[in-house]
């Protein structure tokens, strides 16, 4: 007697995987389409621009102009700056913040660790508002500083609960062998724990990472100085605003390549960095998540 199974088990024929072929195709054509048009536009010349009106999707004179005004010494060059050094700095602190706190916490019978750990939940699911976080960072002295992109966001509950998840899913028996020949936990934690760790670890690296460089709201309301402005914040000013951040009021090329290559400046560091960790992605979120 011939077998049934359920549609979903069985083999698909030569239409099901074409078509599947086909809408996979075409949704990637809509993915890239966008892109490359913004990549395309910023690396056109005024007159294609033009020619175009206003959307180049292969220019016929392919030119640098448009990075070259707004990399010579103007705002765009220095808010690329204060984004590259508060991911930086803030992403090794909540890193080390993250890791610290996760690592209490999933060790068993710590003081005061069940307590903790339902506050930090509560602030999970209750977030603080706007007015309240805004009165902690002028009463803390944090106003008008890059400090206050950082410190207030140092460490985030979700990537917390997937690093106490996967610390929780190594085996006790390795810890305590090594508690055996004298370890503390400082010494587990830094040649055990962590070596073991480096698929989930970059993944929450990214995540923080990901968060601070696109950081541009808080800029707003904490910065009076628009000279201080992350690339996040000054991109958004730029493209919806149409303001000349490029330092040189003798500005030759259009502005949307001028607006497109902010864009593609933005994106471009997350872009190039994902590839490099992509590959310990599902393991780190599957791994942490299924343990928590």
């Amino acid at each position: 007697m011939r077998a049934t199974y359920p549609a979903w088990q069985g083999k698909p024929g030569p239409g099901l995987r074409l078509a599947k072929a086909v809408a996979l195709i075409v949704i990637v054509l809509l993915v890239l389409f966008p892109l490359w048009t913004v990549v395309a536009t910023s690396l056109a010349s005024p007159q294609d621009v033009i020619a175009n009106g206003g959307w180049v999707v292969w220019p016929e004179r392919f030119t640098l102009g448009a990075y070259t005004e707004i990399l010579d010494g103007g705002v765009v060059t220095w808010a690329l700056l204060v984004s590259g050094g508060v991911t930086v700095i803030g992403t090794a602190l909540s890193l080390v913040c993250t890791v610290g706190l996760a690592y209490a916490l999933s060790r068993p019978h710590v003081y005061g660790g069940r307590p903790m750990l339902l506050l930090i939940l509560f602030t999970f699911l209750f977030p603080p508002g706007m007015i309240p976080l805004f009165l902690v960072v002028r009463t803390t002295g944090l106003f008008d500083s890059y400090a206050a992109l950082v410190l207030p966001f140092l460490i985030n509950v979700f990537n917390l609960i997937v690093l106490r998840g996967f610390f929780q899913s190594i085996p006790a028996e390795l810890l305590e062998a090594a508690r055996i020949d004298g370890a503390g936990e400082l010494t587990m934690l830094w040649r055990i724990v962590l070596p073991l760790s480096k698929a989930v670890l970059a993944v929450v690296s990214l995540f923080y990472a990901v968060a601070y460089w696109n950081r541009f709201f808080e800029a707003i309301i904490y910065f009076n100085d628009q000279t201080k402005w992350p690339i996040g914040t000054v991109l958004r000013q730029y493209v919806t605003g149409g303001a000349d951040l490029s330092g040189d009021s003798t500005v030759t090329s259009a502005p949307q390549s001028t607006q497109m290559a902010v864009v593609v400046l933005a994106v471009a560091p997350i872009v190039c960095i994902y590839p490099l960790l992509q590959r310990y992605f599902v393991k780190g979120v599957l791994t942490g998540a299924v343990k928590a």
